[in-house]
């Protein structure tokens, strides 16, 4: 199964936006990430079905004849996310904050990267998968 990359970009886009806004309103911090996480969890967990930037990006993206991605490296890209999240929310908890914003600002520049063409989850996947295939013989 192939995922249509606005779809894929317009997950990217709300992750920078999302992002950015708990750098700016630094009180609010978790809570903006939380609610990010609550969407990239969402998404995770139902294929991406229900991940709530794509909806609502949906009725004004034009999917036909555009590239594609393979719906598992999405779902490794977004499971990624979801880690970053969780570490920066964990951490959040735990009163580390600058390491809070680290794993944020660590997911923003690999979101901010990918809109900008470079993958850094697609290279770390396709590290694995070679690891994976040495590994396996």
């Amino acid at each position: 199964m192939e995922i249509p990359m606005p779809y894929i970009k317009a997950n990217q886009t709300g992750i920078v936006l999302f992002v950015i806004a708990s750098l700016l309103f630094s009180p609010w911090s978790p809570w903006i990430l939380l609610a990010l996480w609550l969407v990239q969890l969402t998404g995770l967990l139902s294929g991406g079905k229900y991940n709530l930037f794509v909806r609502l990006a949906r009725p004004f993206l034009r999917t036909e004849g555009k590239e594609t991605q393979a719906a598992e490296l999405t779902r490794f890209n977004n499971t990624l996310a979801v880690i970053f999240l969780t570490l920066s929310l964990a951490s959040f908890a735990a009163g580390w904050t600058a390491a809070g914003y680290v794993f944020a600002v660590m997911l923003l520049a690999a979101a901010g990267m990918a809109l900008f063409g470079f993958c850094i989850g697609c290279t770390i996947y396709y590290q694995y998968k070679q690891l994976r295939r040495k590994a396996l013989g």
